[in-house]
């Protein structure tokens, strides 16, 4: 059905409540991009071959009858993405999760969990002694507080009508027919939502910059260009949720002024682009996108462009110049976005998540919002889990919150037999967090002393097999590869600052090179023409900071406690354990292994390249690393 009027809207919102609420069950397969990869796609079509075929089973929005009416759905991210596959069973008011599923699984939970009501204890996530049915016990999710997230693997991320069954575009109605769009900013302004791209920058003062240019001609782009390791909150959003996404900028549209609306995604997430051409499509035929919006004067149409994989841009003037065809460059500020954006207009530019919380603050209020977080960061933020942690995966949790609660209630802690070390905040252009941060509140404001940014939700935990040197060459190479090369600071300064870290992890460091480091690190940031040149010396700048022994370490003593820089390694072979065997000679590639059979064989480290193959040959665990 044509939405064409706030009559229609609520018809349709009702009819498809009432599909909802028709399944006896509702089988949710993760299809975000993690479960992808682990093989949702066949669990899916496999579950959809076994329904078809069971003739007490109705498939889809049919008539509701005698027979097991049974819905099977592709879900965005569920967030536990350690475990995928991950499928869910809903019966009535009863949620139950499962993990690890392979395709051999599925007709045993059709058979026995669909239409028999058994729980699969095997298939259920267990901690300890401990196993979880439902997926709000689990302590991964139950520790959460879900605005952004909310839609996320509950319902079909492709179907507006489960969507608007969700309470979808309610927001868009209120505003549309009781709020003036003077209004609509003055509740953003008051909620103090701040960007979630990284700066932090408050949302409502940014959209009343645009709306006081005197250019009619208005913007609004959302930046969906997520190029940190080790983040996928935006994508998972695109993915997952869409439509919360597009109503947050159709009101950004309506607020401003603006009837045209940008999603720049990187061409790295095309089920992303895919899922966001699909939802877009659909609102096109069903009037929520275009000319008129529910019968009202005001119009918005949206686009997509695909960037090329640039980490640059990232940056807005970067990202606004790719979107216009051009190299995507950042260019020198004033003027900004909110006066010269995109060809020139004035333009609001926000990331996915800061347009995906809109529509809750516009429904609820700013004080709803304002009750969540810290008063000066308020809201929630969404965080990508990865590293040496028991439970990666998306999370969403208030601002304020510690590492503490994050790493140990909600990740699970550390894997096993490891110790947390540092945690990496930010990507490539935040900083390390120790174990002296833990119980320090997660914020814009707060992390900024310790030479650190929350950024878009980056989050590496580390152990004590990490070496802290080579995570910052690893950084400082990612971004001097990223870099745009438009500025001297930037482009030659990273430059001088990998070469230095390459030659500290190759044994060959000097002890002024530290002072070099932090030198060269100052000056670009002062000096860098964009936010990304100026923030990429700050992984330098943390680990020197926190970690300096281990700088000293590899310079004075040429030792990698963790054991990880290959120059440093030293492979020896145990004489208590060696069989002489001679395997690990016959697989050494350079001849630097001797002995006899049965004797015990020796390793010549002035020959040894540190390949580590004869340990990883060696059937008795005789090789090991001396640091």
């Amino acid at each position: 059905m044509r939405v064409e009027s706030r009559e229609t809207l609520d018809k349709c919102r009702e009819e498809a409540c009432q599909q909802v609420a028709s399944y006896n069950c509702r089988i949710l397969v993760c299809s975000g991009t993690g479960c992808v990869a682990t093989g949702s796609e066949k669990i899916y079509q496999k579950m959809t071959e076994i329904c078809r075929d069971l003739p007490e089973v109705t498939l889809e929005f049919a008539p509701h009858d005698e027979k097991e009416h049974v819905g099977i759905k592709k879900t965005g991210c569920q967030g536990f993405c350690e475990l995928g596959s991950l499928v869910r069973i809903q019966k009535g008011g009863e949620v139950i999760q499962y993990v690890k599923v392979q395709e051999e699984d599925c007709q045993e939970i059709v058979e026995r969990t669909v239409l028999g009501g058994e729980v699969l204890e095997r298939l259920l996530y267990k901690k300890g002694e401990k196993a979880y049915i439902h997926p709000e016990e689990i302590p991964f999710i139950a520790k959460q507080t879900r605005i952004v997230l909310e839609n996320c693997g509950r319902f079909d991320s492709e179907s507006l009508d489960e969507y608007l069954a969700s309470g979808g575009f309610q927001a868009l109605e209120k505003a549309l027919f009781t709020m003036t769009p003077e209004e609509v900013v003055d509740v953003v302004d008051q909620s103090g939502l701040r960007g979630r791209g990284g700066g932090g920058f408050p949302c409502g003062r940014k959209w009343k910059q645009v709306i006081r240019q005197k250019e009619k001609m208005r913007f609004v782009v959302c930046n969906g260009d997520e190029g940190d390791p080790g983040a996928f909150m935006d994508g998972s959003v695109m993915e997952g949720d869409p439509y919360k996404l597009l109503e947050g900028m159709i009101l950004a549209g309506y607020a401003v002024g603006s009837s045209e609306g940008y999603i720049y995604v990187r061409a790295e997430y095309p089920l992303s682009v895919a899922r966001l051409r699909h939802a877009i499509g659909e609102l096109e035929e069903r009037g929520l996108l275009g000319n008129s919006i529910l019968g009202t004067d005001f119009s918005f149409h949206m686009h997509i462009n695909r960037g090329a994989g640039a980490f640059v841009c990232g940056e807005g003037s970067a990202l606004t110049a790719s979107i216009e065809g051009k190299r995507g460059m950042p260019r020198v500020k004033p003027p900004r976005t909110v006066e010269r954006g995109l060809w020139e207009k004035p333009t609001v530019l926000n990331n996915v998540e800061t347009f995906a919380n809109v529509p809750k603050i516009l429904l609820n209020g700013a004080e709803w919002f304002r009750s969540i977080g810290t008063e000066g960061s308020p809201g929630t933020k969404t965080f990508s889990l990865t590293g040496a942690i028991e439970n990666t995966g998306l999370i969403e949790v208030p601002m304020g919150s510690t590492l503490r609660e994050i790493i140990f209630d909600i990740g699970g802690g550390l894997k096993e037999g490891s110790e947390f070390k540092a945690v990496q905040i930010g990507g490539p252009s935040g900083g390390c967090l120790t174990a002296d941060h833990l119980d320090e509140p997660l914020d814009f404001d707060s992390v900024k002393k310790f030479d650190a940014i929350v950024g878009s939700g980056g989050m590496v935990v580390m152990d004590q097999h990490t070496c802290m040197v080579e995570v910052a060459r690893f950084f400082m190479s990612f971004t001097q590869r990223e870099s745009c090369g438009k500025c001297v600071p930037c482009r030659e300064g990273t430059k001088r600052m990998l070469e230095i870290l390459e030659r500290i992890v190759a044994g060959k460091g000097k002890m002024e090179d530290l002072d070099l480091l932090e030198e060269l690190a100052t000056m670009i940031r002062n000096m860098a023409l964009c936010g990304l040149g100026k923030s990429a010396p700050l992984p330098v700048l943390s680990t020197l900071k926190v970690f300096r022994k281990e700088y000293e370490a590899h310079i004075l003593e040429h030792k990698c406690e963790a054991k990880v820089c290959q120059a440093m390694r030293r492979f020896v072979i145990n004489p208590a354990f060696c069989k002489g065997c001679s395997k690990c000679a016959k697989n050494c590639p350079v001849g630097a292994i001797t002995g006899k059979i049965k004797q015990t064989y020796h390793i010549n480290n002035d020959l040894c390249i540190k390949c580590g193959a004869c340990k990883d040959n060696c059937a008795f665990d005789a090789i090991y690393i001396e640091a």
